[in-house]
């Protein structure tokens, strides 16, 4: 049975919680999570034993953006064969948990894999576990070092496009420590931008209909007192017009090989204005982010969610009153759409950040080139 339970370490607890860690209690290794659907109202743990839990805690968004997906994804199997699981059954269920998600699956792979090689050479499946755990924990600081590499790319190209600083940052969603081994995507170069004294302001959409923005972006932001507004997701337009945006910096779950880019629904009506208004807009993710098996973006695969999370309220410490666990505010058997994510055609991306270096224009041979590692040479230069 899967075994997710609440843990909260009161007075102990300390000022900033990891999103994501391995334990090993007596009674057997465990995953620790920051359930982020809690946030900012109180900071609680899950603790996962199982991987059919962590697949839970995935689906409901208890932990959630694309590194941190697969940093979970890789722990998962690790767990799985430390318990003593089938392996094979648990990660399918792990990369299945949200299919746009591409590092999900990346990580999943990575750790199944090593297993995999650990098994068929030592024949011993505690070799095969210990094998995956190592997998999980490299690909979790190797996260980490990427998110400070993009960091420093993103902050030098936004100097290099708005020179003088004093930028005025618009993001989407929330893409900062909390779905990552380090201090994010984007929210990491507008965290860096901060530091450096050239951040005049983070505009946070709210990010409907789970405002991760609200809810999250804005937590991390005030925690690292950040100038920052929080807008509807229907005023940016107005922003924009009123000429109090000098950039978009958003994440992604899936980069296709054309350099389409699959991020939170939303994502895709801020690269329109952002194009309309001769804004730059600029996707910041790691390089395992990139699916160069997916040739385009007509062939990412978006997740459709339940309709309850538009057709209600989701906010922690609420009474509940609807039949998805939220405050309803559509009538009763109102259907709802709800995409998780939309998909941004390349020609409306100024340039993809990752942590090899920015990529300008966004192409197809650029992307591969930049995939391929130092052995093919250096990323092109932002034009």
């Amino acid at each position: 049975m899967a075994d997710q339970q609440a843990r909260t370490s009161g007075d102990k607890r300390p000022t900033e919680i990891p999103a994501i860690r391995w334990e090993e209690p007596p009674e057997g290794p465990v995953l620790v999570l920051l359930d982020q659907t809690r946030l900012p109202a109180e900071e609680v743990e899950l603790v996962c034993t199982d991987a059919a839990a962590l697949v839970e805690a995935i689906r409901s968004l208890a932990v959630r953006g694309a590194p941190l997906l697969g940093i979970a994804g890789a722990y998962g199997v690790a767990l799985a064969a430390a318990r003593g699981f089938d392996v094979a059954e648990a990660a399918r269920a792990l990369e299945g948990a949200r299919p746009t998600a591409v590092n999900l699956a990346v990580g999943v792979r990575r750790a199944e894999a090593a297993y995999q090689a650990a098994l068929a050479r030592t024949g011993d499946p505690t070799a095969g576990a210990v094998a995956a755990l190592e997998a999980a924990r490299v690909l979790h600081r190797e996260d980490a070092e990427a998110s400070a590499r993009m960091a420093a790319h993103g902050l030098a190209l936004l100097d290099e496009l708005l020179p003088g600083g004093g930028h005025r940052i618009l993001t989407h969603c929330n893409t900062g420590a909390l779905v990552s081994g380090g201090e994010g995507t984007a929210f990491a170069v507008a965290l860096s931008a901060h530091r450096a004294g050239r951040l005049r302001r983070l505009w946070v959409d709210e990010t409907r209909p789970l405002l991760q923005g609200a809810r999250l972006t804005a937590y991390e932001a005030a925690r690292s007192g950040m100038a920052y507004s929080l807008l509807t997701d229907n005023a940016a337009g107005s922003l924009f017009a009123a000429g109090e945006v000098d950039a978009v910096l958003i994440g992604a779950d899936r980069i296709a090989a054309d350099g389409s880019v699959a991020n939170k629904v939303g994502s895709y009506p801020l690269a329109v204005l952002a194009r309309y208004h001769h804004v730059p807009f600029i996707v910041v993710a790691p390089v395992t982010t990139v699916d160069l098996d997916t040739p385009d973006g007509a062939s990412i695969e978006v997740e459709q969610r339940a309709g309850f999370e538009v057709t209600e309220v989701m906010a922690p410490q609420v009474p509940v009153t609807g039949p998805g666990g939220g405050v309803p505010v559509a009538p009763l058997g109102t259907q709802a759409y709800n995409p998780a994510f939309d998909v941004t055609p390349p020609e409306l991306v100024t340039a993809i950040v990752t942590e090899e270096g920015a990529v300008s224009p966004v192409t197809p041979e650029a992307l591969a080139q930049m995939c391929a590692g130092p052995a093919a040479g250096a990323p092109p230069a932002v034009g």
